[in-house]
């Protein structure tokens, strides 16, 4: 698995950690360093670029940091066809996946500490969309999304 993740300036720290963590499982994690690219950038240029990472498919999943995770999420639920969510516990970041099927997990360094955060990541990233009761639903966000996109067709 292919896995890719930035943050803004809020969570430097939490991110290294992250990489690190990832990096010592043998999970190839990419660091997009978006800030290190343009000094100064704001949370909605770093989650669109990762976001957009995602749609293209040059990545299978996607991690942002913020300072609330909030943001990340808002912003990357912006590209069409990538589905984020900010969680910051285990049941929470399992469910992302199992049940929403979202490519992008979004946490906040400001409210998870780093050995909670490496948690959530560990679930989320073994977690897999399990379809089911959940399909349809999931079915109907992608059609509410189309509609939202092309209003038109």
């Amino acid at each position: 698995m292919k896995v890719v993740i930035d943050c803004d300036d809020a969570a430097i720290d939490l991110k290294k950690v992250i990489v690190g963590h990832l990096s010592a499982k043998g999970v190839e994690v990419t660091d997009l360093d978006y800030l290190g690219k343009k000094s100064g950038a704001y949370y909605p240029e770093i989650g669109f670029n990762l976001a957009r990472t995602i749609k293209n498919g040059t990545f299978e999943r996607g991690i942002l940091i913020c300072g609330t995770g909030l943001g990340m999420a808002i912003i990357a639920n912006k590209v069409e066809g990538v589905y984020a969510g900010v969680c910051h516990d285990v049941f929470s970041a399992e469910r992302l996946r199992k049940s929403n099927n979202a490519q992008v997990l979004t946490m906040g360094a400001r409210v998870i500490g780093p050995e909670l955060a490496k948690m959530v990541v560990d679930a989320w990233l073994v977690s897999e969309f399990q379809g089911g009761g959940s399909q349809p639903k999931v079915d109907q966000i992608r059609e509410l999304e189309r509609k939202s996109f092309h209003p038109e067709g």
